[in-house]
C-alpha cells in the first residue's frame, strides 16, 4: 500500500481558520487579513470590530483533533508565543499605520476537528459556539466546532 502524498491530507489549521473567520463575519466583524506573514511570524486573522468604539483584534486560531495533549491548543500559547505574536502585530501596525490609532487586543479561538466517514455521522459530546457544515476535501470529511473564543486572551 502506498502512502498518499502530504498534499492529500488537508491542513486542518487552515480549515479551523476558515471556520473562525466565517464566525467572526457572522458576528459583524470585518476581516482585514488572513495568514498575514512577516519575518517575525504569522497572524492567523486580523479583524476589526466596528462598534461604537472600533478596535483591531489579532486572532490566534488553534485547531486540534481528539486526543490532543495541550488542552485544545490553549497550552501551546506560551509566553514565548505571546511575545512572538506581539512583535508580529507591532510590525503589522507599522505596515498599516491607519489601524494603529485603534485599540488592539489578542483573542484566541479553540477549534475542535473531528474526521469521520460518510457512512456514520460524527458523534461528539463537546458543546460548540458555532458548528460548521461538514467540510469536504477530496474523499475525507471533517466536522469542525468552535469550542471556545477567548477575547483579550493576553496583553
Amino acid at each position: 500500500m502506498t502512502i498518499p502524498p502530504t498534499s492529500y491530507y488537508p491542513d486542518i489549521g487552515v480549515l479551523g481558520e476558515d471556520l473562525v473567520a466565517h464566525w467572526l463575519q457572522l458576528q459583524g466583524w470585518k476581516i482585514l487579513h488572513r495568514r498575514w506573514r512577516c519575518r517575525w511570524g504569522e497572524l492567523d486573522i486580523v479583524a476589526q470590530q466596528e462598534s461604537t468604539t472600533p478596535f483591531v483584534t489579532f486572532v490566534e486560531v488553534k485547531t486540534r483533533s481528539s486526543g490532543n495533549w495541550d488542552a485544545g491548543g490553549l497550552l501551546s500559547i506560551t509566553s514565548q508565543k505571546q511575545a512572538k505574536l506581539w512583535r508580529t502585530a507591532t510590525f503589522y501596525l507599522t505596515q498599516y499605520p491607519d489601524l494603529s490609532v485603534y485599540p488592539c487586543r489578542f483573542d484566541v479561538a479553540l477549534v475542535y476537528c473531528q474526521r469521520f466517514n460518510t457512512d456514520s455521522p460524527p458523534a461528539t459530546n463537546k458543546p460548540a459556539i458555532f458548528e460548521s457544515l461538514a467540510l469536504q476535501m477530496r474523499n475525507t470529511k471533517f466536522k469542525l466546532l468552535l469550542q471556545e473564543y477567548i477575547p483579550a486572551a493576553f496583553e
